[in-house]
C-alpha cells in the first residue's frame, strides 16, 4: 500500500438545524471533529451502529452534504459509490449496457466504438457473462445486480471508490464473492476504497485500516489487526463483543 493520498478529511463537523425551511430551530451535530485520510491502494472500513454519522460522512466527501467546519480534500477525480440496494440504483427501465454506456456518453469523451469496448471490458472485469448487457435489472440475481453497480461506479475509471454496506442485503455465499471481488479489482485498478459496514466479521476480512465512528465521532482508527486483536476505545470493545 502506497503513502500517496487519495482523500483527505480534516476536523469535519456537520449537521442541521429543525424548523424546516426556515432552519431556526435547535441545531443538531451530526458528525463532529472528524479526520482521517485514505492512501493509494488502501481499503479503509468505517464501522459503528445505524444512525451514528456513517452515511452522513459518505455524503460529505461525495458533495452532498457541506460541512460546517473543517474539509474534504480530494487529491484525484471526485469518487464513486457502490449502493446497498443495487435495484434502488439501477434504473430499471434500461439494459445493463445502456446503464453502463450512459455515463461515459454524457462525459462526451469517447466515441461509440471506444464506449462498447469499455463497457465489455468493464463486464468482463466484475465477471458477468456477456448476455447481461441486454438484460434488465429485475431479471438478474441479487449478486449480478450488485456486479451491475460495482461496473456502474467503475466505468468512469474512479480512484477512489464509497462502498455503502455493498453485501449486507446478499446471502453469505454470494457476499464472500462480491468481497473477493472488490478485492481482486482493488489490485488490478489500483483503486482505493471507504467500506462502510455494521458487518465486523466483513471488516476484518477485506480491509487494511478500520474507522471506529460512535455518535458522529472518530473514537478509535488503526490496522485490522490493531483494532480487532487490541482494542482501546470502550465502544469498540462492545461491538466486538456485540459481534461474537
Amino acid at each position: 500500500m502506497s503513502e500517496e493520498l487519495v482523500l483527505s478529511v480534516r476536523h469535519v463537523t456537520s449537521g442541521y438545524r429543525e424548523g424546516g425551511v426556515l432552519r431556526r430551530g435547535a441545531y443538531h451535530e451530526v458528525l463532529h471533529d472528524v479526520t482521517f485520510d485514505i492512501r493509494r491502494g488502501e481499503i479503509l472500513g468505517l464501522v459503528g451502529e445505524s444512525g451514528t454519522g456513517k452515511s452522513t460522512l459518505a455524503r460529505t466527501i461525495l458533495g452532498m452534504v457541506k460541512p460546517d467546519r473543517g474539509e474534504v480534500v480530494h487529491y484525484t477525480k471526485r469518487p464513486q459509490m457502490i449502493f446497498q440496494d443495487p435495484y434502488s440504483s439501477l434504473n430499471p427501465a434500461y439494459t445493463v449496457g445502456w446503464i453502463l454506456e450512459e455515463p461515459l456518453r454524457i462525459y462526451g469523451k469517447y466515441d461509440a466504438p471506444e464506449r462498447e469496448r469499455r463497457v465489455r471490458d468493464m463486464l468482463e472485469r466484475v465477471e458477468l457473462p456477456e448476455e447481461c448487457l441486454t438484460a434488465r435489472p429485475g431479471e438478474l440475481s441479487g449478486g449480478q445486480r450488485q456486479r451491475v453497480s460495482i461496473a456502474a461506479a467503475l466505468i468512469q475509471r474512479p480512484r477512489l471508490i464509497i462502498a455503502d454496506e455493498p453485501v449486507s442485503a446478499l446471502d453469505v455465499t454470494i457476499q464472500a464473492q462480491i468481497l473477493k471481488l472488490l478485492k481482486s479489482l482493488r489490485d488490478e485498478l489500483d483503486l482505493s476504497f471507504l467500506f462502510i459496514s455494521h458487518d465486523l466479521n466483513v471488516v476484518y476480512q477485506l480491509c487494511d485500516r478500520v474507522l471506529v465512528m460512535k455518535e458522529g465521532r472518530i473514537v478509535e482508527q488503526g490496522t485490522v489487526d490493531a483494532i480487532f486483536d487490541h482494542p482501546q476505545a470502550d465502544y469498540t470493545r462492545q461491538l466486538l463483543a456485540a459481534a461474537e
